[in-house]
């Protein structure tokens, strides 16, 4: 199941979620160089990347995956920019488009940024205490994404997305669209991938309840409401004044 779009309106310019997007792809071309160059890749993902055994000062075993060290605590936050592969920068840029347009619009546009970098953070978090002294370092912005994916689930279970599956594209309620998404994140954490390369499903889960905690803190309560009610508030009532 691959969402395509939803049937989601917004108030507000997504400022916010063009600005990450936009960061991200400056990232991979300036400092991972468009992954053209494998020493270039390499060198960012290590040195830039969260890697656990470096924040936590344990490592499991003496044998590392990088011969550079990381950033350390900072990494938690640069390893939000990075990414491996054109195919992972455009699939996490394609979900924050879907889903993020519509939390930043539920929250304005400074506050979605705060949301966006706390779930990050949590996600990282979440992974570095499954395996904390890991040397393999953890990349992607799909942490903080699942966040958003988290809050999308709490607002709006039941707006319809267009879900491409297979031949097929159909429309299905977000919640079974998240659901689903949640559940595959499930089976990887019981699965070894968790202790390996690979997808950080940690982290995905990580993201997720941290978006499912926060939420309730960061809506616009009145302009969410009205949303869920069908009703489309003019801009003279929304108490978010756009950016905050």
């Amino acid at each position: 199941m691959f969402p395509l779009r939803d049937h989601n309106p917004t108030e507000i310019v997504p400022i916010f979620t063009v600005l990450i997007a936009l960061l991200t792809t400056v990232v991979w071309w300036v400092l991972q160089g468009a992954g053209l160059s494998e020493e270039t890749l390499y060198n960012s993902v290590c040195v830039l990347g969260v890697v656990p055994a470096d924040v936590t000062g344990v490592a499991t075993s003496d044998s590392r995956v990088c011969d550079v060290g990381s950033l350390g605590v900072v990494s938690l936050v640069t390893s939000m920019f990075l990414h491996g592969s054109w195919g992972h920068l455009i699939g996490n840029i394609w979900f924050l488009w879907v889903f993020g347009n519509n939390i930043e619009d539920s929250m304005g546009h400074l506050r979605f940024g705060a949301f966006y970098l706390l779930t990050g953070l949590a996600a990282a978090v979440v992974q570095i205490v499954m395996v904390p002294g890991s040397t393999v370092p953890m990349i992607g912005a799909s942490g903080a994404i699942s966040g958003i994916m988290g809050a999308y689930l709490i607002l709006y279970p039941g707006i319809r997305i267009d879900t491409w599956i297979g031949f097929w594209i159909i429309e299905v309620p977000a919640w079974v669209m998240l659901g689903y998404w949640m559940l595959l994140q499930l089976t990887g954490v019981l699965g070894p991938a968790v202790v390996g390369g690979g997808v950080a499903y940690g982290a995905h889960l990580g993201g997720f309840v941290a978006g499912l905690l926060l939420i309730p803190v960061f809506r616009n309560k009145k302009l969410v409401e009205a949303k869920q009610r069908g009703v489309v508030l003019p801009r003279s009532e929304l108490d978010h004044g756009g950016w905050w």
